[in-house]
């Protein structure tokens, strides 16, 4: 299916592919002018369901998104995009939505379930570890600041029989060569026979997961070393915890959160200690506490402040909306962050009830995100 939109409140395409410097465009006006009133709401999106359906924009996306700048391009109304999703940088994300929806998306604006992990550097910065997931989970956490990374499709090639059923995959047989040169070349290597794994990421959906969670079995009871005697588990950390999300097949596909069930079914069978494990994305309520962080200091670069004279968020904003279309997890993490979050559920998605949902109902029911804007924007009195 085609969608049409029309691009009114956008820069050009120049701008927009510009580099990332300039988080959002400046505006000018005479010195006597009064500065635009500070927003007192703020908007979460999430991704998959809600903006997107696969590789297109659904219920109105784009022109829904569009209304939240000014004509000149400008952010007017402070929002992100709050996702589980991830496995490519945030500045690869921003870009991909920018050309997608037609508007200027910075980095700062997309919080993945992966980007809390930045605040492990620390922990683990001149650590060996390894990356699990589609896209490029290696370069996510090179990008982070993390110096010794691997991805397990890399890591798996080092251990020619540690996966039974490798001779059974061509696909993996013809690229293991191109990616374990191209893998060295990108990040700081470590030498996986002496170096023992101190952390494990699983950045996003795997995609092999008997691999996966065979090398993880033997990463994790080994203390980061696969072949050797057992030893104490190094540290393991998922991005999510979705059981299902919603893509372009009608029916919710198996996510994260079936991974780490799986995972931790097995490892806790063939293991003699229960798996360890810390898993983050919504509905955690740290998520949405680190959205308000975020808001915050996109509504400060707006209004080009240095700090905020208010020291919490909930004095700063009035309401923040958290649009959805899982209640288990969109709305049910609105619910338990409580004031001053507002959430809206969405029927484009995971939920496609007509009354709201049981258990976890929203304080706003929508057919789409075009939809919910609209009823936002009336609300706040800034159509």
């Amino acid at each position: 299916m085609r969608f049409r939109f029309s691009v009114t409140a956008v820069r050009s395409r120049a701008a927009i592919l510009k580099g990332q410097s300039e988080v959002f465009p400046r505006t000018y006006s005479h010195p006597t002018s009064p500065p635009p009133p500070r927003p007192s709401f703020g908007i979460a999106f999430d991704i998959d369901g809600v903006i997107i359906g696969g590789r297109a924009p659904i219920g109105g996306s784009p022109q829904a998104i569009q209304r939240l700048y000014a004509r000149d391009g400008t952010l007017r109304i402070p929002f992100l995009f709050l996702t589980n999703g991830g496995g490519i940088p945030e500045s690869k994300r921003a870009s991909e939505l920018s050309k997608l929806l037609g508007v200027n998306i910075s980095p700062q604006q997309v919080v993945q379930g992966h980007t809390p992990f930045r605040e492990l550097l620390n922990r683990f910065e001149d650590d060996p570890i390894v990356a699990v997931g589609k896209g490029d989970p290696a370069t996510v956490m090179s990008e982070y600041g993390f110096k010794k990374v691997r991805s397990i499709d890399e890591y798996a090639t080092y251990f020619p029989d540690i996966d039974p059923l490798a001779p059974f995959k061509p696909w993996v047989m013809n690229e293991t060569c191109n990616k374990k040169h191209a893998s060295k070349i990108v990040h700081p290597s470590y030498d996986v026979y002496s170096d023992r794994v101190k952390g494990v990421f699983v950045i996003s959906d795997p995609v092999d997961w008997s691999r996966d969670i065979q090398v993880l079995c033997d990463i994790l009871r080994t203390g980061g070393l696969p072949g050797a005697e057992k030893g104490d588990q190094p540290a393991l950390y998922f991005a999510s915890d979705d059981l299902e999300y919603q893509a372009a097949f009608p029916a919710e596909r198996l996510g994260m959160g079936a991974f780490r069930i799986a995972l931790e079914s097995i490892y806790n069978t063939v293991n003699d200690s229960p798996l360890k494990y810390t898993s983050y994305g919504k509905p955690n309520p740290f998520v949405f506490k680190n959205a308000e962080a975020v808001l915050t200091k996109i509504v400060s670069t707006m209004h080009q402040h240095k700090e905020m004279t208010n020291g919490g968020l909930a004095n700063s904003f009035s309401t923040l909306y958290m649009v959805g279309d899982n209640p288990k997890v969109d709305i049910n993490g609105a619910r338990k962050a409580g004031r001053p979050w507002f959430s809206v559920l969405t029927r484009t998605g995971v939920f496609k009830g007509k009354n709201n949902h049981a258990q976890f109902p929203a304080d706003l029911v929508v057919d789409t995100v075009e939809e919910a804007v609209d009823c936002i924007l009336r609300k706040e009195g800034c159509e």
